[in-house]
C-alpha cells in the first residue's frame, strides 16, 4: 500500500493509542455502585483529575474528595478539589494534598464508600514522608533514582518504605470504609501494586528490598534513612493483612489496551501491524537498537515480518544520566534507532509518552524519518555524541521532529511505532 505522509500516519497511530486509554473511555464500566453512606473521592496521578471529572459526570449520587495531579494536568470539577503538583520530584504542594487525603479519609463509617483513583505519576505526586524523613531527603533520593536507570518498580519500593501514605498506607487508613481503587497502569506487568506505589492496595516488599535497591545503584543516603529502613519502622502492610478484605481494584486501562487501539486503526488503513509486548523495559538506547535490528531485519529479508507493516511496542524504559544534554526516555530512544538504521530508505519510526511528557521536557517524544541523519549533517549535529550526552531533545528540535501534544491526561507509559515501506 502507499502512505502518503508517513509522519502523519505514525501520529495518527499515537493519537489513537492515547483516545484508546482515557478516562472517559474507561473509567464509567467500573464505577461500583453508590454507597448507603458517604462517596468520598481521592486519587493522585497525571490521569488523576480526568478520572475525578469522569467520575463526577457518570455518578448518580452526592459525592465529594479530592486528587492531586501534575502541573498543568489539571480538569474542571464541581465536586471533587484538584490540586496540582510537581512530578516528577515532588513538592511541598504534594506534600500537603497528601496530608489532607490523609484526613479526608478520617472517621468514615462501614457504610461509606472511598473511591481511589490511581495513574502514574502518582508517587511523586502523593509525597508524604514518613515520620522523621524530611522531604527534602525524599526529593535528593527521588533525583538520585531517577538519573540512575532503576526500575519503575525499584524506584516504587524505596518510596513505599520511606512514606506514610503509600504501600497500602492510605487504604488502612480508610477503615472501616469500602475501598474501590480503579487504576491506570504505566508499569511494564500492570502490577497494582507497583502504580503510583499502591498507596491504598497491601505490599509484600520489605525494607530489606529497600535497602538493597539503593545500594545496587549505589545511592548515599543519611544515616536516619538508614536507621528508618534497618530498624523495620518502614514496613509495609502486606497482604496477608485482614484490614484489606473489604477492599478491591481493577486496572482499567493498559498499553495493551492502547497497542491493540493502534494495531486496530493501522489494519483499518490496510497496513498489518506487529505488536512486540507492552512491556518493554531496559536502557532506552539498547531498545533503540534492538528495535532498529529487527526493523532492518524486516526491510531487508522480509523476516519476522512482511514488509510494509508497522511495528508496535510499549512499557517503561530507562535512561542512566551521563552527560548534561536535555531528553526523555523516548528521544533518547528514538536518537539510538536513527544511529542504528543509518538512513535507511524504508525506515520511519515514532517514540512518544503517553502523558504528553517524555521525562521532564515539554515534548510527547519525537518522530524521525529516512532523512534524519542528512538533515542533522546539515545542521552540524552529531547524533552519537549527542546520544552519550542524553541530548536528544535538542537533537531533534534542531530538526523540528519533537512531536508536542500537551498533557493527555492518561498515562500508559511509552508508545514506539515502526513503519517499515
Amino acid at each position: 500500500m502507499t502512505i502518503s505522509s508517513p509522519r502523519d500516519f505514525l501520529l495518527s497511530l499515537y493519537q489513537t493509542a492515547v483516545d484508546a486509554v482515557s478516562a472517559d473511555k474507561c473509567l464509567p464500566a467500573f464505577l461500583p455502585p453508590p454507597p448507603k453512606g458517604r462517596t468520598i473521592v481521592i486519587g493522585a496521578g497525571k490521569a488523576a483529575a480526568a478520572m475525578a471529572r469522569t467520575v463526577e459526570q457518570h455518578w448518580h449520587g452526592a459525592l465529594s474528595g479530592l486528587v492531586v495531579t501534575r502541573y498543568g494536568h489539571g480538569a474542571a470539577c464541581q465536586h471533587i478539589e484538584v490540586i496540582e503538583a510537581a512530578h516528577p520530584v515532588p513538592d511541598v504542594a504534594g506534600q500537603q494534598a497528601a496530608q489532607r487525603i490523609l484526613q479526608m479519609v478520617q472517621g468514615l463509617s462501614e457504610d461509606d464508600l472511598v473511591l481511589c483513583l490511581i495513574s502514574g505519576g502518582g508517587s511523586a505526586l502523593l509525597a508524604l514522608p514518613a515520620e522523621g524523613i524530611s522531604l527534602k531527603q525524599k526529593q535528593a533520593i527521588n533525583k538520585a533514582l531517577l538519573k540512575s536507570g532503576a526500575a519503575i518498580d525499584e524506584m516504587n519500593c524505596v518510596r513505599k518504605h520511606l512514606s506514610a501514605i503509600k504501600g497500602g498506607r492510605l487504604g488502612l487508613a480508610c477503615a472501616p470504609a469500602r475501598v474501590v481503587t480503579l487504576l491506570i497502569s504505566d508499569v511494564p506487568g500492570d502490577d497494582a501494586n507497583i502504580i503510583a506505589s499502591g498507596p491504598t492496595l497491601p505490599d509484600d516488599s520489605t525494607c530489606a528490598d529497600a535497602l538493597a535497591i539503593l545500594q545496587k545503584y549505589a545511592i548515599a543516603v543519611p544515616t536516619n534513612i538508614v536507621e528508618h529502613l534497618q530498624s523495620g519502622r518502614g514496613e509495609t502492610p502486606n497482604s496477608s493483612d485482614p484490614r484489606f478484605a473489604r477492599h478491591s481494584h481493577h486496572i482499567i486501562a493498559t498499553a495493551q489496551h492502547a497497542l491493540d487501539a493502534a494495531a486496530y486503526a493501522a489494519g483499518e488503513a490496510g497496513m498489518t501491524a506487529h505488536i512486540l509486548s507492552d512491556g518493554i523495559e531496559g536502557e532506552a538506547r539498547d531498545i533503540g537498537v534492538m528495535h532498529a535490528a529487527i526493523a532492518r531485519q524486516v526491510a531487508k529479508n522480509g523476516q519476522p515480518f512482511q514488509k510494509p507493516c508497522v511495528i508496535l511496542s510499549g512499557g517503561e524504559t530507562t535512561v542512566t544520566v551521563r552527560g548534561n544534554g536535555r531528553g526523555g526516555r523516548n528521544a533518547e530512544f528514538l536518537l539510538s534507532l536513527v544511529v542504528a538504521v543509518d538512513g535507511h530508505p524504508d525506515i520511519y519510526a515514532l517514540a512518544c509518552d503517553t502523558d504528553g511528557i517524555d521525562g521532564s521536557e515539554d515534548n510527547a517524544g519525537a518522530v524521525c524519518d529516512p532523512g534524519s541523519l542528512q538533515r542533522a549533517s546539515e545542521n552540524d549535529l552529531y547524533p552519537k555524541t549527542m546520544l552519550e550526552n542524553n541530548d536528544a531533545y535538542t537533537f531533534f528540535s534542531t530538526l523540528e521532529n519533537l512531536i508536542i501534544s500537551g498533557p493527555t491526561r492518561t498515562n500508559v507509559n511509552d508508545f514506539r511505532a515502526i513503519l517499515v515501506l
